[in-house]
């Protein structure tokens, strides 16, 4: 309801796609689209990029379904919506914004890869360790980031922005992008390396409202607990907008 709050609050009207069956052959029907918004969900099927188990044992298999049992159940039909729907975007040049999830199926759709668990593969090669969910705090956990100059996330969050360059993030999610892919651009990191956001330079000209990007941080929930419509940093909505 975030979301949807926020693309209602800016003038567009939002219409779901939803999931089921046979609608891959209708979604040219939507058209004309002017702007795709994607959002989180459960792991994306590893099968649809070049996924690497090796790194784990069954026992740590095991652990990481049992710790995220809620994201770690694959949706094949969902998947095969949301890629084609990115693809769309791709091919279109339509505004695409994914949010988590969403960062993750844009990534896959142009032949990035994902971690398979991002604390436990980003632990093994000795990086500051960084807790990317917290399942008894949602919406009040946060991270740090460190945003890219020249990027358009500078711009939205320039005003908030100190000589460190560091924001204060919502995440929630085990999996990221391992391999970004070649067409993208990294506007934030974290502080154990993981790309936290991401856009097509070639795509992206405000002008005329145009970008391809995804956020694996969430903006819609960097709010103060007292009010909904006070969020963190004035530049949260700025996506949306």
């Amino acid at each position: 309801e975030y979301h949807l709050d926020l693309i209602v609050n800016y003038g567009a009207v939002p219409v779901i796609v939803p999931r089921v069956a046979g609608i891959h052959m209708l979604l040219e029907s939507f058209e004309p689209i002017h702007g795709v918004l994607l959002c989180e969900g459960e792991d994306v099927d590893p099968s649809l990029y070049e996924s690497d188990f090796d790194g784990f044992s069954p026992q740590e298999m095991e652990e990481i379904k049992r710790l995220h049992s809620s994201d770690t159940a694959i949706d094949k039909e969902k998947d095969s919506i949301e890629l084609q729907l990115a693809k769309l975007c791709l091919e279109r040049n339509i505004p695409y914004l994914g949010i988590c999830r969403g960062s993750q199926i844009l990534n896959v759709a142009c032949g990035g890869t994902l971690y398979q668990d991002v604390e436990k593969e980003l632990a093994r090669s000795g990086r500051e360790k960084v807790s990317h969910i917290d399942y008894e705090n949602y919406d009040g956990h946060r991270h740090t980031v460190k945003v890219l100059e020249r990027t358009p996330l500078e711009l939205w969050f320039r005003d908030s922005l100190g000589e460190d360059m560091e924001l204060r993030v919502n995440s929630y999610h085990h999996q990221g992008v391992k391999r970004l892919a070649e067409r993208f651009v990294p506007m934030a990191f974290a502080a154990d390396g993981l790309v936290e956001a991401f856009y097509d330079p070639d795509a992206y000209n405000p002008e005329e409202g145009k970008f391809i990007m995804g956020l694996q941080f969430h903006p819609e929930r960097m709010r103060h607990g007292d009010s909904e419509m006070v969020f963190d940093y004035p530049g949260c909505p700025s996506a949306y907008q």
